[in-house]
C-alpha cells in the first residue's frame, strides 16, 4: 500500500511504521490515523512479520498529539479526530507492538505509546500529558491504560498536573520499559524486536488477547475465543467427527469427542 503520512518497512520478522510528519511534531491528522489503522489491518492478514515497531520520523519527535486538519466543522462524528480507530487497531493486532520513542511523546503521542505493548525510549525523550492545559482530554485509553501502568494516584497526577517527565523518570514509575542512549535507539529496538520474534507467535497472540480481554468486554472475550480458542478447537477430533457426521447425514460417534 502507498501512504502519504506514514512509512512502512519490513526487516525480516519486523515491520516498522514511522509517523512521517517531522515538520509538525509528527502530529497525527485524520489521514495519519486512518493510514496507521489501514496499515495495521494489512499486517493482520500477513504472516511475514511477527513484531511491529511504531516510531516517529526525525530525531526530535515521536508524536506530539493530533490536529483536526481538513475535517468538517461539526459536533458530529465527522468532526472528531479518529484516534480511537488507531488505538483499537493496535489493541486488536495479534502481534506485539513496540513503541520506539525517539523524542517528544506528548498528549495523544503519549497515549499512543501507552497503548503499545512495550516502550523503549532514548535518553533525551520527553513524556507529557497536556490535555487539560490545552482544553482537551482522553477519557478512555489515556486514563484506563495509564492507570494500569503507573497506578491510579499517579495517573491522576499526570492528568491533573501535566508534569514533563524525562525518559528516566518515565522508566522509574513504570510508564515505559527501557531507556537507551540516543545513538543506540534503533539498534536496541531492533534487538528487542528480534528477541520477541523468536518466541511462539501463537503464544504471544494468546497472551496479548488475554491482557486485552480485561478492558475489551465482549469484544475482548470474543477476540480471545474467535481468533485463538476456536482455531485450536477446529483441529480436534471432536470437530472433525461432528463436521463429517453432519456432511454425511449420520449420527456422530461420541467416542471421538474429547480426544
Amino acid at each position: 500500500m502507498e501512504y502519504q503520512e506514514i512509512i512502512y518497512e519490513e526487516d525480516g520478522p519486523i515491520g516498522t511504521i514511522t509517523m512521517n510528519r517531522p515538520h509538525d511534531g509528527n502530529m497525527f491528522t485524520p489521514l495519519m490515523c486512518h493510514e496507521i489503522r489501514d496499515c495495521i489491518n494489512a499486517i493482520r492478514r500477513e504472516t511475514r512479520t511477527r513484531v511491529i515497531v511504531l516510531t516517529g520520523a526525525g530525531d526530535k519527535f515521536f508524536c506530539t498529539g493530533g490536529k483536526k486538519e481538513g475535517m468538517e466543522d461539526t459536533q458530529l462524528y465527522a468532526g472528531v479526530l479518529p484516534t480511537l480507530e488507531m488505538y483499537e487497531s493496535i489493541d486488536r493486532l495479534q502481534k506485539p507492538v513496540i513503541a520506539s520513542v525517539n523524542g517528544f511523546a506528548v498528549g495523544g503521542g503519549n497515549v499512543l505509546q501507552v497503548v503499545c505493548d512495550i516502550t523503549i525510549a532514548k535518553e533525551s525523550a520527553v513524556f507529557r500529558q497536556v490535555g487539560p492545559m490545552v482544553g482537551s482530554f482522553d477519557a478512555g485509553y489515556g486514563t484506563w491504560y495509564l492507570e494500569d501502568l503507573v497506578g491510579k494516584k499517579r495517573a491522576k497526577e499526570i492528568w491533573y498536573r501535566n508534569p514533563k517527565m524525562s525518559a528516566q523518570e518515565a522508566l522509574s514509575i513504570g510508564l515505559i520499559n527501557k531507556v537507551v542512549p540516543d545513538a543506540m535507539l534503533k539498534e536496541e529496538t531492533r534487538k528487542m524486536a528480534l528477541e520477541i520474534a523468536d518466541r511462539g507467535a501463537f503464544a504471544l497472540a494468546s497472551i496479548k488477547a488475554a491482557f486485552n480481554a480485561r478492558h475489551g468486554g465482549v469484544s475482548g472475550l470474543s477476540r480471545m475465543a474467535h481468533d485463538l480458542l476456536l482455531r485450536g478447537y477446529l483441529d480436534t477430533d471432536e470437530h472433525a467427527e461432528l463436521a463429517s457426521a453432519f456432511a454425511e447425514r449420520r449420527s456422530p460417534d461420541a467416542t471421538k469427542f474429547g480426544q
